[in-house]
């Protein structure tokens, strides 16, 4: 089949190199220069199956309403006069049961799992680098009711065959000694050795650099106006070119892999896709002094940031990334937020980065209620998703794209999750109208 991508991300160039390896003829559609240049840019850079406690549990509402109003909450609700926001946020509330929690924590887990295991095997195969470092990820606590309330996710994760297991505080400072600073102020922490971590855009060009060489076309530079119906599919994509020219693209099939702006493009089509943009800040800063500077990847739950580390031949620098703002579709940046973000790193990590070279980002996160991710079938026979991934992109770019490789060829995933469109025996499959 001619298959269409919409978005040169994380999702869609894993989607078309998927696609492309089952034998398809493969169009990438993106508006930026070269892959992988928005929300996939610069994020925190973990692949984190362990992360999969999602926002929307029962201890998040008292925490919004504490945070409401604060420049430097760790989310933070920018109450707009916009429907969408107010249904997103109706919605997110009722995905704080302890059932709902529970059920979303095991969607989340399933496809991390999968998609770290595909990735690995990218690696192998095609020989890839992108500053990955492989010595797990750590989350630690200050906090401790912090530290009590992650137990019981963690033992759930445990039996879903996440190993993150929980260490003492004295133990978390032999995994990272940079910790050592605030070994009096850590509560405890959890380890899962077989997470990882990497540079995001530096995978996303090397892979899409691959695909382009097995054949699949990328067109840069290209806006994506609106897909057409005809009969009740999609009939063709409108756009205008690197010229600035109208122009018309047609094939077989269309996946949209869009992040934040799927769901403006699939609402004139009658599909509500229950995304809202949840805007992320990073921070990056050269290594100042490397024996204060963390090696492993680290997770601070409490101020919800994480931490990478990237290290090859030409750069040795930390990358900070966290925080949500859900205040609509702006990349502008909030000084106070970047501000806090330095903060905490200089509280925990003194003198371990440069922050007179501070580089701060956004980028918006496609999040859904649930923080589980849309990927399957539409009630348009020809338009597929893979959107919605919120914070977990890159955790799940890999088992995604194959995943949705495998569900436009016809074949059934590999791996037991709840894709929109499709029935399964454990959960329902989200409703998209």
């Amino acid at each position: 089949m001619r298959v269409t991508i919409l978005g040169a991300g994380l999702l869609g160039t894993t989607s078309a190199y998927f696609l492309q390896q089952l034998g398809h003829e493969v169009t990438v559609i993106d508006r930026q220069a070269v892959p992988g240049a928005e929300t996939s840019f610069a994020n925190g850079g973990q692949i984190s199956v362990s992360h999969a406690e999602p926002w929307a549990n029962p201890g998040a509402p008292l925490k919004v309403l504490k945070w409401l109003g604060r420049e430097d909450a760790p989310l933070l609700f920018r109450l707009r006069a916009d429907p969408r926001q107010w249904l997103w946020g109706l919605s997110f509330l009722r995905e704080c049961t302890p059932a709902r929690t529970r059920h979303n924590i095991a969607q989340i887990v399933r496809l991390g799992t999968y998609s770290r295991d595909t990735l690995q095997q990218l690696r192998r195969d095609l020989g890839l680098e992108y500053a990955q470092r492989t010595q797990g990820i750590l989350h630690f606590y200050t906090d401790a009711r912090e530290f009590d309330a992650a137990l019981a996710p963690a033992e759930q994760m445990r039996q879903l065959g996440c190993e993150r297991r929980v260490v003492s505080a004295d133990e978390a400072v032999r995994l990272e000694p940079a910790l050592a600073h605030i070994r009096p102020q850590l509560a405890g922490a959890t380890y899962t050795a077989a997470d990882e971590s990497g540079d995001a855009h530096a995978f996303t060009r090397a892979l899409a650099q691959r695909a382009a060489q097995a054949g699949v076309q990328f067109r840069f530079g290209c806006h994506i106006t609106a897909l057409r119906t005809a009969g009740g599919r999609i009939d063709h994509v409108e756009m205008t070119d690197e010229q600035g020219r109208f122009e018309r693209v047609q094939g077989d099939a269309y996946v949209l892999a869009m992040g934040s702006f799927s769901a403006l493009l699939a609402e004139p089509l009658g599909l509500r896709l229950p995304i809202y943009p949840a805007k992320g800040y990073s921070v990056t800063l050269p290594v100042r002094d490397p024996q204060a500077a963390y090696g492993a990847s680290l997770t601070d739950d409490e101020y919800k940031l994480v931490f990478s580390r990237y290290t090859d031949a030409s750069r040795d620098v930390l990358r900070i990334a966290g925080t949500a703002e859900l205040g609509g579709w702006t990349r502008d940046l909030n000084r106070v937020r970047c501000e806090a973000i330095v903060r905490r790193v200089e509280q925990l990590f003194p003198g371990a980065g440069d922050t007179s070279q501070a580089q701060f980002w956004t980028g918006l996160r496609p999040a859904t209620p649930s923080n589980v991710p849309l990927i399957g079938k539409t009630k348009l026979p020809n338009l597929f998703l893979n959107t919605g991934h919120g914070t977990l992109g890159w955790t799940h770019a890999c088992g995604s794209g194959r995943a949705i490789a495998h569900i436009v060829s016809g074949i059934a995933p590999e791996v037991d999750f709840a894709f929109t469109g499709m029935p399964r025996s454990t959960a329902a499959a989200p409703a998209l109208a």
